[in-house]
């Protein structure tokens, strides 16, 4: 069946222009972090919604930025809270979101809490003036993703999602490579994604399925590396590890997947994700161009190498899993997006960024679901308003 979804996110702007690009508006609260008298950098105070182990993982990068010092921190179970900050040294904690978001002393949010939670506490910082950087996804809604998108974009706000691979030093050198026309035009994209060990049969269910979960990562990185918006897709997945998850739904069921994406000008990528691997975190990047091949490896804790009569090889496993392998992604995201606000330019992964991954694995479902090729077209363009309304819109026509 083939059916069509437009969504019109409603953006304002002053300008009567129409310019078919990526739209950034000016912040209605700019920060200015940078003294004109003497030159010394103020510092960005930031609030942290949720203390689990995602919250944890981003209030380490702020306190390795400089001149970046959260001053709040929340989580339902208060203890949680409580114990981040005084971990890292904030001074105060609360159970409730909205005294994170109401502070006067902050200028932006970091959100961190539980996906479901996501679009509300997008839509009340922007109600409140305050930046937002929001962990992925936006929200696992279509209209609630829009929904928060738009909220922002009228408040004047900048809205970044974590996805941090973006931020990783080997993929950059490979997006650098396609860039700078070092292996030719680009032809095939490679990606691999495989966890060392599966996630627990609660956490799998209701998790939104292996394309949304785990794979929404990839796909993000195969639109980033080929640099503009798929065609279609191809979609399959099965289950090897635990069988318990194949009496659930949809794409919960898979604990194995690929995917096939086609790209403007004849230019494939090749995804696979899989819940488990033995040998440790997979996490590798192949870019075929007409000129040559960029490839990058797993990361390992050391460089140490064992040579023996039965084995020669790596001393050590590769890093066990994202939170010690995208170490320093996290703090280069974190650092790009307070720059982002220090100099009030666009974030480098927008909301459209975060729309646009979401739909790639909504559509990576219905494949598989369906068995079939599913083609979809994402344009974002402007276009005027009804009846005179000084505004501009972006609209989001999705074909299935």
């Amino acid at each position: 069946m083939i059916f069509s979804i437009i969504l019109t996110l409603a953006l304002m702007s002053v300008s009567h222009g129409f310019a078919p690009t990526a739209f950034s508006p000016k912040s209605k609260f700019p920060l200015y972090l940078t003294a004109e008298t003497s030159g010394k950098q103020k510092e960005i105070k930031v609030g942290v919604i949720g203390c689990g182990r995602i919250g944890i993982v981003h209030l380490g990068a702020i306190s390795k930025c400089p001149n970046v010092t959260p001053v709040i921190v929340s989580n339902p179970t208060v203890s949680k809270a409580e114990a981040a900050a005084k971990q890292f040294n904030v001074a105060r904690f609360t159970a409730d979101a909205m005294d994170v978001i109401t502070d006067p002393e902050v200028d932006a949010v970091w959100i961190c809490s539980p996906s479901q939670y996501h679009p509300e506490q997008i839509k009340a910082c922007a109600a409140n003036g305050k930046h937002v950087f929001c962990e992925k996804p936006i929200a696992t809604d279509l209209a609630e993703t829009v929904e928060a998108i738009n909220a922002c974009n009228e408040a004047g706000v900048k809205l970044m999602i974590g996805l941090q691979r973006r931020f990783d030093e080997n993929f950059k050198r490979v997006k650098k490579a396609i860039q700078n026309k070092e292996v030719g035009d680009p032809i095939m994209i490679k990606l691999c994604s495989r966890d060392p060990s599966p996630p627990p049969f609660e956490y799998v269910k209701g998790g939104g399925g292996i394309f949304a979960d785990m794979a929404v990562h990839d796909l993000d990185m195969s639109r980033f590396l080929a640099g503009t918006d798929p065609i279609d897709i191809l979609a399959v997945g099965s289950c090897h590890i635990d069988k318990r998850i194949e009496e659930l739904g949809g794409s919960e069921k898979f604990d194995t997947a690929s995917c096939i994406v086609r790209y403007p000008n004849g230019v494939q990528a090749m995804i696979d994700v899989c819940r488990q691997s033995c040998y440790g975190y997979d996490q590798r990047a192949e870019v075929l161009g007409s000129k040559g091949m960029i490839a990058t490896d797993n990361v390992y804790p050391n460089t140490a190498k064992i040579y023996k009569n039965d084995f020669t090889g790596n001393a050590d496993m590769p890093y066990d899993f994202f939170l010690s392998r995208y170490t320093e992604a996290y703090v280069s995201e974190t650092v790009a997006f307070c720059e982002a606000l220090v100099k009030d330019e666009p974030v480098p992964c927008t909301g459209e960024d975060g729309l646009v991954a979401l739909i790639m694995s909504i559509a990576a479902d219905k494949s598989a679901a369906e068995n079939r090729w599913v083609t979809f077209q994402v344009s974002f363009h402007r276009c005027r308003a009804e009846k005179g309304i000084d505004k501009r819109w972006l609209c989001f026509f999705l074909t299935f």
